[in-house]
């Protein structure tokens, strides 16, 4: 066992939205349970949890999480203090390269969770 397990929160909207958390709750069982084990992998080895299951985001300070399978899950996360993880958002990768609109999404959700932390 590892000194401390890593903790995952996930980024919550200035309206109260979960958009992560509302994600993994509309897939399907079976990529749901991939989920939760790649988040697992996540809490249990922090951030020497290395390839393939997580990447960074080149020219941003956000890494990916990566779930493989059929379905291509990505879910885009930075570190906070604490020993935290903190989901800002997912999507289902259906091209080689990650769409910049769903890099855009996440750093907007950066920027927001930023000018409302204390």
């Amino acid at each position: 066992m590892l000194s401390e397990e890593w903790k995952i929160d996930y980024y919550e909207s200035s309206g109260g939205n979960i958009p992560v958390y509302d994600f993994i709750e509309g897939l399907s069982p079976t990529v749901k349970s991939k989920v939760s084990n790649t988040l697992d992998l996540l809490t249990e080895y922090g951030i020497r949890l290395g390839p393939p299951h997580i990447k960074k985001v080149v020219g941003t300070e956000l890494w990916e999480l990566r779930i493989l399978g059929g379905d291509s899950i990505r879910i885009f996360y930075i570190t906070i203090s604490g020993r935290k993880f903190l989901l800002l958002h997912g999507f289902i990768k259906k091209i080689q390269k990650t769409p910049k609109k769903e890099i855009k999404i996440a750093l907007g959700r950066l920027k927001e969770y930023k000018l409302r932390k204390p």
